[in-house]
């Protein structure tokens, strides 16, 4: 996997919205908080359109898209949020001049979308928060995603927790927004999960469709053939009468197999959102004592 160049001062950031709509208020909060890391943000020309529940037109986000895709002095791309609207133009961007000019790509939700396309394409990207949560994300967060876009990668140390399952593995990292990952399944944009470590992470959604998810995943083998999985937020679940929470259902449905898992790491529709690097080879280690991520 090919990961793309560490941040500078001075380097020029891309804020586009490919999804759902974004005020310019929090445009503008996104841009002075670049400015405090001593980055020149550059706002995409439909950032803050509307069309319908997206941020404007197909046509108008994939323009915004491939601009910052093929943009040579654009070191970054961070979407402004999540929502809906990244499966309509995944397929449309061209990506070849993007390949040979790697940058990182930062956000995560609906952007779990693009994330996988450019693990398909061998380029490691950012799980990470998006300017929609800046005002609720904690500080400690925000500081990390700072740090790993300048470079400075540390490990992760979690405390134990009664669903984990002890092993160690080295592979790459994969995965996202569970609910789109589920949504991609089988498709041109999928990629490969068989020998990955998979992330996963969801809000809102009613238990019983966790559970039929994880179901899918399991009838189709997706999760056989995992090295190791990592769980982060599943916040503001619905259909408390299921009989499970949605972190029983997911170690339920892995039962079968002996790959390390990880609970209750902090990523996902949480404050505490912290950035994973999707592509990554890491070292998944649980034990008694807890969980530690390394970046490889």
């Amino acid at each position: 996997m090919l990961r793309p160049s560490y941040l500078q001062p001075g380097d020029k950031i891309a804020l586009i919205s490919p999804a759902g709509i974004i005020s310019p208020e929090v445009v503008n909060h996104a841009s002075e908080l670049l400015h405090s890391w001593d980055l020149i943000p550059v706002v995409g020309k439909h950032a803050t359109s509307q069309y319908g529940y997206f941020a404007g037109t197909d046509q108008e986000r994939l323009e915004d898209l491939q601009w910052a895709l093929d943009a040579e002095e654009v070191r970054a791309i961070f979407c402004t949020r999540g929502g809906y609207g990244c499966m309509r133009i995944v397929e449309k961007a061209d990506y070849s001049c993007f390949q040979g000019n790697p940058k990182w790509l930062v956000g995560f939700s609906d952007i779990t979308v693009l994330h996988t396309k450019l693990t398909s394409l061998g380029i490691e990207s950012l799980h990470a928060p998006m300017p929609k949560s800046y005002q609720n994300t904690d500080a400690k967060a925000l500081k990390r995603l700072n740090q790993f876009l300048f470079g400075a990668i540390s490990p992760y140390t979690l405390p134990p927790h009664p669903l984990n399952r002890e092993g160690i593995v080295r592979a790459d990292l994969t995965g996202g927004n569970l609910s789109l990952l589920h949504c991609l399944r089988s498709s041109v944009v999928e990629y490969p999960q068989d020998e990955t470590i998979l992330f996963i992470e969801d809000v809102g959604e009613n238990l019983y469709a966790i559970d039929r998810m994880m179901q899918s995943f399991k009838l189709t083998g997706r999760l056989k053939h995992l090295q190791g999985l990592i769980v982060g937020g599943f916040s503001n679940m619905k259909g408390e009468n299921f009989g499970k929470n949605a972190y029983e259902i997911i170690r339920e449905a892995v039962e079968d197999y002996d790959y390390p898992v990880c609970f209750d790491f902090p990523a996902g529709h949480i404050p505490g959102n912290y950035p994973l690097i999707l592509g990554a080879s890491i070292e998944l280690s649980v034990d008694e004592n807890g969980s530690e991520i390394l970046f490889l």
